[in-house]
């Protein structure tokens, strides 16, 4: 295709032929304190955003008040990818399909970690070293966990030349674990988005700690106590005929944003969505990038942790863990690596006010963004926890005005419950 021209799938008309609900799983909008009309409102701008032609699937999720009030798909999990047309066969998405949350998944290895704190396995204000000795290499020794959970912790991209960035580095645990150990600290003391590399380190640590590989820890302390089918690093081999696949979407990505995104993600952007639909990538684990789940496991992982760390009468985490992940670190502080104003807290990234990530008048929300689009937070003043994953890897286009509709048309139907704070 020309490379002037945005990449985009074939949106059919009729909506209806591309739209998938669990019926099932959804309650009236009167049973969560909204009226159908907002519901209404919601999916509009949801099916508006799909529309764009940049994504070719969509799924959404979104409960108030404990209700799943919309838990919907729209488009294919594979076929009719930009360019692809009729050529490749497809099957639709549904609000089953399981799909990667790329960065998303930082939130859940964040509550990994701070569910080992509470179990007294780590101090979260020690530094690295004290667990992984390795790692205090050219000045690192002074770096705690909770900096590398808060952006702060020095390493934020492989610093690597050329000849080394190689994709199934992501892939192999070992050597970059070793890599991140002996790297030089870039950044230390100042925040800076770590893209890939600090899952790796608080993975290992929590590895050592536990004895136990961190799918096992994910599987005991939060997948088996929250009912999930997926929510897991990587995907299961007879799971994978149901995958969404990604695409590269949306106005080609050039200089300067191909070098940035490049210098996060080890390899160049098409290359990389391309890795995200191999066996490799579904058999590795990384704990900053490749979690699966569907909408609706996401959007009730944010919902325990909107309870209070309560689901369905069991204590998942605990109410002191919960506020300590929610917590802000500061006020919001420019980023090295994204090169805008972000607030996080240790493991999440929160939400501002007049606007935020999450919509006008989110201060109170928290959750995390995925490459690229992919959405999952909560937001306690509203009530509501939500999910929005997409598979069009699309960074500059018209989609995002659409998405920012999406963002508006939640937070202004779902009104505060309370006076933000």
């Amino acid at each position: 295709m020309n490379g002037r021209i945005s990449r985009r799938i074939s949106v059919p008309r009729d909506l209806g032929q591309a739209r998938s609900i669990d019926a099932a799983s959804e309650r009236p909008a009167a049973a969560a304190g909204l009226s159908d009309a907002a519901v209404q409102a919601i999916w509009t701008a949801v099916e508006d955003l799909y529309r764009t032609g940049a994504y070719p699937a969509v799924t959404f999720c979104l409960r108030r008040n404990g209700q799943v009030v919309l838990n919907r798909a729209l488009g294919h999990a594979r076929g009719n990818g930009p360019g692809e047309g009729t050529r490749v066969p497809q099957l639709r998405a549904t609000p089953d399909t399981p799909i990667s949350l790329f960065s998303a998944s930082k939130a859940v290895t964040a509550a990994l970690l701070h569910l080992l704190a509470e179990e007294g396995g780590v101090d979260l204000d020690r530094p690295v070293v004290d667990y992984l000795p390795a790692f205090g290499a050219h000045g690192k020794h002074r770096i705690t966990l909770a900096d590398v959970l808060a952006h702060r912790g020095g390493i934020p991209s492989f610093r690597l030349p050329q000849a080394q960035r190689r994709i199934d580095l992501l892939a192999d645990w070992e050597q970059t674990v070793a890599l991140l150990c002996a790297a030089t600290p870039s950044t230390q003391g100042r925040q800076a988005y770590h893209a890939m590399t600090g899952g790796y380190i608080l993975g290992e640590v929590l590895q050592r700690v536990t004895g136990r590989p961190i799918r096992e820890y994910l599987d005991r302390r939060l997948r088996h106590p929250l009912g999930m089918k997926h929510f897991t690093y990587g995907l299961p081999r007879e799971h994978r005929d149901r995958v969404a696949h990604n695409y590269a979407a949306g106005a080609p990505v050039r200089f300067p944003v191909a070098g940035l995104v490049q210098r996060q993600l080890i390899v160049p952007f098409d290359e990389i969505i391309a890795f995200s639909n191999t066996d490799r990538a579904m058999d590795a684990v990384v704990p900053s990038g490749n979690l699966f789940a569907t909408a609706e496991e996401l959007s009730r992982f944010y919902q325990m942790l909107l309870d209070g760390g309560r689901h369905e009468g069991r204590q998942v985490m605990q109410p002191a863990t919960v506020a300590r992940l929610i917590r802000p670190v500061g006020r919001a502080a420019f980023d090295h690596t994204v090169k805008l104003p972000i607030r996080y807290s240790e493991g999440l990234i929160l939400g501002g006010n007049p606007f935020g990530l999450y919509g006008p008048m989110t201060g109170r929300a928290y959750g995390h963004l995925g490459f690229m689009n992919i959405f999952g937070w909560a937001d306690p003043d509203r009530h509501i926890a939500c999910s929005l994953l997409v598979t069009g890897k699309a960074i500059l286009g018209t989609h995002l005005l659409a998405l920012g509709r999406v963002l508006n048309s939640i937070a202004r139907q779902c009104r505060p419950l309370r006076a933000a704070a």
